[in-house]
């Protein structure tokens, strides 16, 4: 293994670990699941930015793997079903983590300006997670609709509240750290243009 990768998945680790301390500082938690959290997805993010689409998803992937063992396994008593099981584990958290890194590498070889790209990519994957959690909400969560005039509106009130925060969050956060670091460097050393 050549001492790039060693890096990469060096990188990798430390920036899982980081956006798992950071998704325990919860600025606010939703009754039944779902938060807004202290730049918990920054992390990811940038990995995908830096590395591309291959890095930042299977970096997404696992960070969604130990939200769902850390924080998400009492979950797993309100469904019953295998569909209902398959579309918790996929939706709610491997391919709503997975696309924080797609989303980070999207617009990364496309707009030249790193904290545009990032921000439109950021913005992005926090929309496709949303997504995610949408299709969740109605096909597995519906029963908590009471009160909702349909099971729509209530997984998109739900999940859009907290996503729309998380989003803003995190596109302040990204945004924030391009201006003092240029991620596409090994050393993050912004030079002066």
């Amino acid at each position: 293994m050549s001492n790039t990768n060693i890096r990469k998945i060096v990188e990798c680790a430390i920036m899982i670990a980081l956006a798992t301390v950071l998704s325990y500082i919860s600025i606010f938690q939703a009754p039944m699941g779902g938060s807004i959290t202290a730049f918990s997805q920054v992390p990811i993010v940038i990995i995908g930015y830096r590395y591309g689409f291959k890095w930042g998803a299977f970096t997404g992937v696992v960070h969604g793997l130990l939200q769902m063992l850390l924080q998400g396994l009492g979950n797993f008593a309100y469904v019953k079903g295998i569909g209902s099981y398959l579309i918790l584990i996929f939706m709610d958290y491997l391919i709503a983590f997975a696309v924080l890194g797609i989303g980070g590498a999207i617009f990364r070889k496309v707009i030249k300006q790193q904290a545009v790209a990032i921000g439109i990519g950021a913005a992005l994957a926090s929309l496709l997670r949303f997504a995610c959690h949408f299709i969740s909400g109605v096909t597995i969560w519906g029963e908590y609709a009471d009160g909702w005039k349909s099971v729509w509106a209530y997984s998109f009130g739900y999940n859009g509240f907290y996503m729309l925060f998380e989003g803003i969050i995190t596109v302040v956060g990204v945004v924030a750290l391009s201006i003092f670091f240029d991620f596409k460097k090994p050393n993050l050393i912004r030079t002066k243009s």
